[in-house]
């Protein structure tokens, strides 16, 4: 009897957090620093910064330069539909035969499967919501009103802004809050001359250098960028935010955390009496052993679509259909942002000209349509993302130069091309959603997920406008061959899945309270993806860490009034 309430004692700690990607890492840090002791659970394997295998080996020293092999391909099917999954950092990614799901719909699910998940895998766009973004769902009558606004967000995104360092500049465009900026990256002579003559033509369009999470000047323990664009790598210098280089070293500073990979949470234990979550329940990858760890308070941060699978699977008498789920939400209204559309065109002139390093982004144009008087033919509206270079060598392979001819053509460079991508709104639809399948199993035994989830007609309508605009304002400012192009992406690929667990104010219609906590299990918290209640326009990381930072102060206020 002693023994085994000795390993309980082990196994008990005042928190546990389930995932180690972008949110999960600011959920240990808050509350390690809040005086917790804190278990971190992590599916993947280790990795540790700033020994990221391949971050500084030279294009000869890798296997097959880099490139796929037929066998990366076969055990990953899904994660080769995505351009991120890469010979040179393909160890990052999961095993889609080990971890099989079923496609009603075709949904790519791209997971990492390591310590720090996709913060090491991020494009590292930083952008605030603001109330366009809250205020919309209540004016249009769609899905839920946020329980939150801009007002009570905006001092959490200036917390998470000034420990990550963010480089931007402050716009001044209020569908698109300013925030505290390091130094902007620079704009190449191109993008300036499209700057400019956008401005002229279109004054309600903005193009702005992308704020992105990558140093232009040190913060604790981390350095700049040196403008190598290998962050799909992992980055030794620390020069772009993840939580490998950031908030776990944050977390461990403290003495608190403790971090378990090989960590794969099954499900949440729930004590019905109680009316609490007492701890979870999972799966050492390693070993096969089934093991309980305890808590008071638990952060699910599993990313959108495993956090449901956990919630999904963790059944009771109290709750049949999932933890928490008597609003029957849970796995409902699954976004992501579409993408596939837009235009690029060749700039004329600066011949002369080229541009430093390689710059690890590019520019932006901030939503303009729906925006006051501007109506178009479907609800909500997107960004543009893009940039301006010259061709290089590349394109001399598909010719028949050789010896010295081939070498100064191979050192001139080509002519200045320009391309606009969009990223666009998807709205809530109750019927997206993930269920539980029951029949198909993983490698560890365990269920799995039916994907039912698609783009409708209003994504579609707006999809087709990002090539429309993206060419008009190329041609409108005098670019040559512009060439537009309309194809959009299948749920999944953006990698900005949502809303499988919203928040709301009322129970019977939401999952989550405005503090991200679950309104029929107090002590358990959701912070990743999940809580959204719609999508915005924007990359929604930021908003994820904001989140995330302003929960776990309330969760261990609450925990200290003895309210969990």
């Amino acid at each position: 009897m002693n023994l085994n309430l000795t390993a309980t004692q082990q196994h008990t700690y005042d928190a546990i957090v389930i995932g180690s990607g972008i949110s999960g890492g600011w959920a240990a840090k808050e509350l390690c620093e809040k005086g917790l002791k804190v278990l971190m659970l992590e599916r993947g394997k280790p990795v540790e910064h700033p020994n990221y295998p391949t971050a500084t080996k030279d294009p000869w020293q890798l296997a097959y330069a880099g490139r796929l092999t037929r066998d990366d391909r076969e055990r990953c099917p899904i994660q080769s539909r995505h351009y991120s999954y890469r010979g040179d950092n393909k160890f990052y990614y999961i095993n889609d035969l080990e971890n099989p799901y079923n496609e009603i719909k075709r949904y790519d699910w791209i997971r990492g499967d390591i310590v720090g998940g996709r913060s090491l895998l991020w494009a590292r766009m930083t952008y605030r919501l603001s109330d366009l973004d809250f205020e919309a769902n209540a004016k249009e009558g769609i899905g839920v009103d946020w329980p939150v606004r801009y007002k009570d967000i905006a001092p959490w995104y200036d917390y998470v802004e000034r420990f990550i360092g963010v480089s931007g500049n402050r716009d001044g465009i209020p569908h698109l809050p300013d925030g505290i900026f390091q130094p902007p990256m620079e704009m190449n002579c191109a993008e300036l001359d499209f700057k400019d003559k956008l401005k002229k033509k279109f004054p309600d369009r903005h193009l702005i250098i992308s704020r992105i999470a990558n140093l232009t000047a040190p913060v604790k323990g981390r350095g700049v960028c040196q403008f190598r664009n290998q962050c799909h790598r992992g980055c030794p210098y620390g020069a772009y935010f993840s939580t490998n280089a950031s908030t776990l070293p944050a977390a461990f500073e403290t003495g608190n955390l403790t971090l378990r990979p090989h960590s794969l949470v099954n499900r949440i234990l729930f004590d019905e009496q109680k009316g609490v979550a007492t701890g979870v329940e999972l799966i050492d990858t390693e070993t096969n052993e089934v093991i309980e760890y305890y808590s008071k308070l638990i952060f699910l941060n599993a990313s959108t679509i495993a956090s449901a699978f956990v919630l999904l699977n963790s059944t009771s008498s109290r709750f049949p259909n999932g933890l928490g789920n008597d609003s029957d939400q849970i796995g409902r209204n699954i976004m992501d942002h579409h993408k596939g559309s837009g235009a690029n065109a060749v700039v004329e002139g600066f011949e002369d000209q080229y541009y430093f390093g390689n710059r690890p982004t590019g520019v932006y144009i901030p939503r303009f349509q729906n925006i006051g008087n501007n109506k178009v033919g479907y609800l909500r509206g997107y960004g543009l993302q893009g940039g301006a270079g010259r061709e290089g060598w590349g394109s001399l392979t598909m010719q028949s130069l050789i010896g010295t001819e081939l070498k100064n053509a191979a050192q001139t460079p080509g002519h200045w091309n320009i391309g606009l991508g969009g990223f666009g709104e998807c709205l809530p639809y109750t019927d997206n959603r993930v269920t539980l399948n029951t029949d198909v199993k993983d490698k560890w035994g365990r269920n799995t997920l039916n994907m039912d989830v698609s783009f409708r007609e209003n994504e579609q309508r707006m999809n087709k406008d990002m090539a429309v605009t993206a060419a008009e304002m190329l041609e409108a400012v005098g670019y040559k061959n512009v060439n537009p192009y309309e194809s959009i992406s299948f749920p999944g690929n953006a990698n900005h899945e949502m809303g499988s667990a919203r928040m709301g104010r009322d129970p019977k219609t939401s999952v989550l309270n405005g503090f991200n906590q679950m309104h029929n299990v107090k002590n358990v918290f959701i912070t990743d993806g999940s809580f959204m209640t719609s999508s915005g326009y924007v990359n929604p990381s930021l908003t994820y860490m904001a989140f995330t930072a302003r929960a776990a102060n309330y969760a261990v206020d609450e925990l200290k009034k003895g309210n969990l």
